[in-house]
């Protein structure tokens, strides 16, 4: 579902600014988390919990990493094959990993470091970029796609603490913060694009439909990924969830006729054995 969003979100950048494209899988998704929400409450049959300070402050550093993350990705579609920049973001997986063992003392095995080197392998095949400094930061298109992985890491390590936060029916706390999330993330948004180019929000209500099946695949996905999250480490849920990586490669043969180097071929089958090592034995 990630992958077919992420679609519709490089479709969306060529009536959109980074910002406003980003802007949209929150403020149309809105509506619809906010259904889920309701639907929750009366299916667990729980009161809302109290909104603590531990969450808040997981939940609003996580709602500025993802912005901060999806506006990577989007400005990395611009500059890169949509596979190859999707591949990129994708080492989200992998970094996820790192950050959790360093900041949040979620350790790793040999086998799972070893599945980082690998992956580091697959993601400089992917990108092109030489063994320097200097040349990662002149290649763009690398750089916001890597960015966009490390925003996206730090996320779904902070929704994983915001939903323990609550003390309360993981199924219930996934909801809670999901909601919480889009809701900060709508008006951030909104009053971003307001400020910067207005005619940014008409351009969203024109493309109305196709910001609605962003917003919609995107609270559908979420829900899976917060949920998940919650009740699991986040390193292996994002493990598990490169299975879509196959859909992107349909994605971008079937729909933007791209093409993809041999050599690239190889540095994403790195990326995605890395991942698979540290699923199945890390």
């Amino acid at each position: 579902m990630q992958a077919i969003r992420t679609a519709g979100q490089k479709q969306l950048t060529t009536h959109l600014n980074a910002m406003a494209t980003t802007g949209v899988r929150y403020i149309y998704a809105l509506p619809f988390a906010w259904l889920y929400l309701w639907w929750m409450l009366d299916y667990r049959a729980l009161p809302l919990p109290h909104l603590n300070s531990q969450f808040l402050q997981y939940a609003l550093v996580a709602c500025v990493m993802q912005i901060i993350g999806t506006v990577c990705l989007v400005a990395a579609f611009k500059y890169r094959n949509f596979a190859v920049a999707t591949s990129l973001a994708k080492t989200e997986a992998i970094q996820v990993a790192v950050v959790g063992a360093l900041l949040f003392s979620a350790s790793m095995s040999i086998l799972g470091w070893i599945s980082v080197i690998i992956g580091v392998v697959g993601v400089l095949l992917v990108s092109k970029v030489k063994f320097t400094f200097r040349d990662v930061f002149q290649n763009p298109g690398a750089g916001f796609g890597l960015a966009s992985g490390l925003g996206l890491a730090i996320t779904t390590l902070l929704i994983r603490q915001s939903s323990l936060a609550l003390n309360t029916d993981l199924l219930l706390s996934a909801a809670i913060t999901l909601v919480f999330m889009i809701t900060v993330q709508s008006l951030m948004s909104l009053i971003y694009i307001y400020f910067q180019d207005k005619q940014q929000l008409l351009t969203m209500f024109i493309q109305w439909r196709l910001c609605l099946f962003v917003g919609i695949t995107s609270v559908i996905g979420s829900i899976g990924w917060f949920t998940a999250a919650s009740l699991q480490n986040a390193a292996f849920v994002k493990a598990l969830g490169q299975v879509e990586f196959f859909i992107t490669l349909f994605i971008t043969y079937r729909f933007f006729k791209e093409k993809i180097s041999t050599v690239e071929y190889v540095g994403m089958a790195l990326i995605i054995a890395s991942v698979v090592i540290l699923l199945l034995w890390a």
